[in-house]
This record gives C-alpha cells, structure tokens and sequence, in this order.
C-alpha cells in the first residue's frame, strides 16, 4: 500500500515534466520556423526585386552652322548646315552587384554594397538641311567636323550630377520596399555603405 502512495505521486510528477519539456520544445520549434519563415520570405523578396534599376531622359536640339568663303579677307559666299541633335542620357543601377545579409538569429537586414551608378550619354546626329554654294561646296569633312561638334555640344549639355542624383532616388525607391518589408517582419537595418541616409534609418 505504501509503495502504491508514493508511485503514483512519482508518476504524476514525471508525466507534468513530460508536458512542460515537449511544450517548451515546442515552443521552440515553432520559434525556430518562424526565423526560418522570415528569413525566406525576405530573401525571396530580395531575388524578386528589379535586377536593373535604370532611368532615362531624352533631349533634342537644333543647330545651325554657318561657313563663309574669303577671299582677301571679305567674304564672297557662305552657306549652312543645320542639325537636329537627340541625345538619350542613361542612368542604371546593377542589383546584381548589391551585397545584402539576412540575418536571421539576431533578426538584421545587412546592406554591406551598393552598386554604382552606370552613365551612358549617345547623342545621335541628323543633317536636316545643307545650303550649298558654287563657290563653296560643303564637303564630307565639313560634315563630320559639324556631326562631331553637334555630339560634343549634346554631351555637355547633360548635367551628370543631376542626372545621377536622380537616378540615386530612383534606386532608394526601389530598396525602400525591401526595407518597408524588413521593418514589418521586424529586422532592424544596417547599412555598412554609409550612403543609405536620406531614409531615415
């Protein structure tokens, strides 16, 4: 009789250590999946995101070049050649060379690169009108010297710092939903570039 009373107490403590250990344990596991569920879910987002982040502007113009012929210092004939200029200036961004870390144990979205920005300027040059002379006949050089003075002129005309300002926006705004994402499933953000402050990290 004794035995029994001081079983059944023994058995009764150990099936209450049995449940808090399996209940703790899970509890852990499902710790455990949901670092694993973040994890995955920022990730996938990160591979999802535009490879190629790019921005464009187009600009047009028109020139007019005038030649005179001399003759003992006075001009006796001259003519023109009149150009239409469409420059496209382009700004990209290369995701591929973007370096993030998810970190998932210490919950940290990490941005340890950027890429840089990638300029391309091509101005491309059409003749709209040639007005020619007797005397003085535009030739193909005079051509090619107005084409490449018009291409110059277009390439100068762009503002660089502008246009790679802008194109840095563009780049923040498409981060920003990878961030906007990190914050939800709460990941703080560090940014090792140094060059992520104007979000307000």
């Amino acid at each position: 009789m004794r035995n029994n009373r001081i079983i059944l107490p023994f058995l009764a403590g150990v099936s209450i250590m049995l449940l808090l250990f399996f209940g703790l344990k899970s509890c852990l596991n499902l710790t455990g999946k949901t670092e694993k569920s973040d994890y995955y879910i920022l990730t996938n987002q990160i591979s999802k995101m535009n490879k190629m982040v790019v921005l464009e502007q187009d600009v047009s113009s028109m020139q007019k070049t005038k030649m005179g012929y001399e003759v003992f210092g006075s001009e006796v004939s001259s003519n023109s050649i009149i150009t239409y200029t469409k420059t496209n200036a382009q700004v990209s961004y290369d995701l591929n060379k973007m370096k993030m870390e998810v970190d998932s144990i210490n919950k940290k979205l990490i941005i340890t690169e950027l890429p840089n920005a990638d300029i391309r300027i091509t101005p491309s040059v059409e003749i709209q009108s040639l007005d020619d002379s007797f005397f003085n006949r535009i030739s193909e050089k005079d051509i090619k010297n107005v084409t490449q003075k018009a291409k110059d002129a277009a390439m100068k005309s762009i503002d660089q710092n502008k246009l790679r300002n802008e194109g840095r926006q563009q780049l923040m705004e498409n981060l920003n939903n990878i961030f906007v994402l990190a914050k939800a499933l709460n990941y703080t953000i560090e940014d090792k570039t140094g060059q992520l402050g104007i979000l307000g990290l």
